[in-house]
């Protein structure tokens, strides 16, 4: 039997249920060029559907972005990104629905790479599920904890209910809202979120909420921590 020379083999094709690590998973989605979305998680690849529907995902991802956009917007030093791979370890390449970073050089604890991706955890991952039953809060949550995702959310779409985890000596606990029922950020003073508000739709209502904390004493003592 002749062997073909190795520059001529053929890429394999990713599929669901592969396991491999970061290295091979990323030489295979890069040969893949019309693959929109596949992530690694704990080892194992997930690929994801191509069609998204509106009301379950599409609307929910563009008022969580929203929300982030408007506090990156008055908090220098910050990074929003939307669906970014992120390098996580060898076994994790997810593409989160949003990630906030703090800068590298304003102390945070990702990178950007070389080659133009996020390695390590970012201090806050969001992930819009379609229900409790969804990875992102049994595989994707277990590697976000273990890697040192400060924050994460997710929001149950279907099940009408958002959960943000913050990390404490390596755990993740749930946070708990304010007597107004506000969540408010223990990694990012003044990103305060006004749960039922935006389960309900109110994004008005959300936008001032974020408004109230970003003139609070607290985002303004975070500005002057993150600048130069």
């Amino acid at each position: 039997m002749v062997k073909t020379p190795p520059q001529h083999r053929t890429i394999p094709l990713l599929e669901n249920g592969d396991k491999l690590n970061r290295y091979e998973f990323e030489r295979r989605y890069n040969a893949m060029l019309n693959l929109k979305k596949a992530e690694l998680i704990e080892g194992i690849v997930y690929i994801m559907p191509a069609a998204l529907r509106f009301r379950s995902h599409g609307q929910p991802h563009s008022q969580i972005i929203g929300w982030l956009f408007s506090y990156e917007a008055m908090t220098p030093g910050l990074a929003l990104g939307v669906e970014p791979t992120v390098r996580l370890d060898l076994d994790n390449a997810p593409q989160p629905d949003a990630v906030l970073l703090i800068d590298q050089e304003a102390g945070g604890q990702a990178r950007v790479s070389d080659d133009d991706y996020i390695e390590g955890a970012p201090e806050l991952v969001v992930e819009i599920a379609a229900s409790n039953v969804a990875i992102d809060l049994h595989a994707k949550k277990q590697a976000y904890r273990r890697n040192g995702v400060k924050e994460y959310i997710v929001w149950q779409v279907l099940d009408q209910k958002l959960i943000w985890f913050y990390l404490e000596q390596g755990e993740y606990l749930e946070l708990a809202s304010d007597s107004n029922g506000i969540l408010r950020s223990q990694v990012f003073p003044g990103l305060w979120l006004a749960v039922a508000e935006l389960l309900a739709g109110n994004m008005q209502s959300v936008l001032t909420v974020l408004q109230t904390g970003l003139q609070s004493p607290e985002h303004a003592a975070f500005v002057q921590k993150l600048a130069p």
